[in-house]
């Protein structure tokens, strides 16, 4: 954590401005002129795909990075929650503890020896107990502890002060220090992801920190729940048509409306430069046709009036080829857009009958649906509930061991599973093809209902041609869900869709799940997502006594 700006917090006065910030990684840009401004009652979130640069705008903001442009101005204290916490130092969580509240039991010391001088009398005495006084008031040093010790409760976080954080697990270690943050005084929180590592309960006590406190709170996430609960401004990383990040007002919503506004102008844009450009590229290619075919006069005609023909029709390719060369194409190509293809449905018998399956250890208790045409069902429950393996024996990918799973001949089931198993040597552009390719030798789907990679928006050119090991978790995640589209089945199966998804594709699919033709079966944690399909079917799963896993 960087150093404290000031011994005190700032209160009222605390502010943290970027000015046309921007950073380079050798030659390419990470950041581009960033402006923010944030006083101690911002609540302000910074979203965008995976390396646009969120976690490097957080330390250019806490002054762990200079900025290659621009500068940072900061009045008050900050505290900053990596999304991974060191620990090869051999520290205790009570040090990390004591770290975090370093300048209350300073505080509380100082006026401790204060007011035993103030016992000997003396006009310096007392002036020096009225500083240390003021220092521990404004620090709310006495509870200091209190506010640390009850967010490591409401975390779930090891509260052990002997224990070692080097024997704590990432997400334990993540938890002490968001507690240590969470229970300090800072006069702005700088939190990159604090959602990881957090059940149901800590997710909901996190909430409520950030919307009550004091302070100001600047959040990197791609939890579109916090986004809605807490966000009043977003920050948006993504690419934009003229290379600066954008600024939406009015939370999580004005995030929405703003972006979908700003896409569609892009492609208006785009679209009225390259019409443009295709114009005045025919104009010039009719030229150069009449100059080679179009000016030869009938016979008899003179030599004068040919040249005069003739170098008319020069002058006329000469002045369409300068047009053409000095449009500029200044809009970028827009941003892919997510192209939920179109699913085939049937109408009558249920498309998948699941009755009474049972799997000994994993699913101990019978469970039954069906679903229809355009029909919803969401999965909930506990982690060990058997969510993940109701969904694998519904595929046909684990035969239970009593019960049985029915679908009509030549329905299609279309399996997202929740980790990815993509051959890491192979390109994403012919693992995509050889899947399809075998869908159609299988005679699963006909040549002509084949989806290609580059119709679903989810990959670009680039990133297709790479191989599997060289894509993001993100990417894997775009490529899975493309491999599952392109059966175009009657039934889609999903175990956590959203995981490693930016906030706008998720929007884009969470729409796409409500309209397609499609049934759909779903299991998630994303809070969100449970928010938007609030109207769906429910099927609650329990987790299992230990006994019953034992039997």
């Amino acid at each position: 954590m960087p150093s404290l700006n000031s011994p005190l917090p700032a209160r009222h006065r605390a502010q943290l401005i970027a000015a046309d910030v921007s950073v380079l990684r050798g030659a390419t840009p990470v950041l581009q002129h960033v402006d923010l401004a944030a006083t101690t009652s911002s609540r302000i979130a910074v979203v965008g795909e995976n390396g646009r640069g969120k976690s490097t705008m957080l330390h250019v903001l806490a002054g762990a990075i200079a900025p290659d442009d621009g500068h940072v101005q900061r009045i008050g204290t900050l505290g900053i929650a990596e999304q991974e916490m060191p620990a090869g130092d051999g520290r205790t969580v009570g040090q990390a503890v004591a770290d975090a509240i370093a300048a209350p039991l300073m505080a509380l010391s100082a006026l401790d020896e204060a007011a035993i001088a103030l016992t000997s009398g003396g006009a310096e005495a007392a002036a020096r107990y009225a500083v240390a006084l003021e220092q521990a008031e404004a620090l709310d040093a006495w509870d200091a502890e209190r506010r640390v010790g009850i967010a490591l409760q409401a975390l779930d976080a090891e509260t052990d002060s002997e224990r070692r954080l080097d024997d704590l697990s990432v997400g334990q270690r993540y938890r002490v220090r968001l507690a240590c943050l969470l229970g300090g005084d800072h006069d702005f929180l700088l939190l990159d992801e604090p959602t990881n590592h957090l059940d149901r309960s800590s997710l909901d006590f996190l909430t409520s920190q950030l919307r009550s406190r004091d302070g100001g709170v600047i959040v990197v996430t791609h939890d579109r729940a916090l986004l809605s609960d807490v966000a009043q401004t977003v920050v948006d990383l993504d690419p934009t048509s003229d290379g600066r990040p954008r600024v939406y007002g009015d939370g999580y919503e004005g995030y929405r409306s703003g972006r979908a506004a700003e896409r569609e102008r892009w492609e208006q844009d785009y679209d009225q430069q390259q019409a443009e450009r295709a114009r005045l590229h025919d104009s010039l290619s009719a030229a150069q046709n009449r100059l080679v075919s179009g000016w030869r006069p009938d016979k008899g005609t003179n030599k004068h009036g040919r040249a005069t023909r003739a170098g008319g029709l020069v002058q006329s390719v000469h002045r369409r080829q300068e047009q053409l060369d000095a449009h500029l194409v200044t809009v970028p190509e827009p941003p892919q857009v997510f192209r939920f293809p179109e699913l085939p449905t049937r109408t009558g018998a249920p498309l998948l009958s699941v009755d009474e399956v049972q799997l000994a250890g994993r699913l101990p208790r019978p469970v039954t649906f069906s679903v229809a045409h355009r029909e919803r069902l969401v999965i909930t429950g506990p982690n060990g509930a058997g969510k993940s393996t109701l969904l694998s024996i519904a595929a046909g990918d684990v035969r239970p061991d009593a019960g049985t799973v029915r679908h009509p001949q030549h329905v299609r089931v279309g399996y997202l599973r929740q980790e990815s198993a993509l051959p890491l040597d192979g390109r994403a552009s012919s693992v995509h093809a050889e899947h399809v390719e075998a869908l159609v030798a299988a005679e699963t789907i006909t040549s002509s209902e084949a989806v290609g990679l580059s119709q679903l928006g989810l990959l670009r050119a680039r990133e297709s041609s790479k191989r599997m090991g060289e894509l993001s978790m993100g990417q894997r995640r775009r490529l899975d869900l493309a491999l599952v589209l392109a059966t175009k089945p009657h039934v889609l199966l999903l175990d956590e869709p959203t995981n490693h998804l930016s906030v706008a594709l998720v929007d884009d699919l969470t729409d796409a799940l409500g309209a397609t033709h499609a049934a759909v079966i779903l299991s998630t944690h994303d809070r969100q997502l449970l928010r938007d399909v609030d109207a769906w079917e429910w099927l609650p799963l329990d987790r299992p006594a230990e006994s019953e896993l034992r039997a």
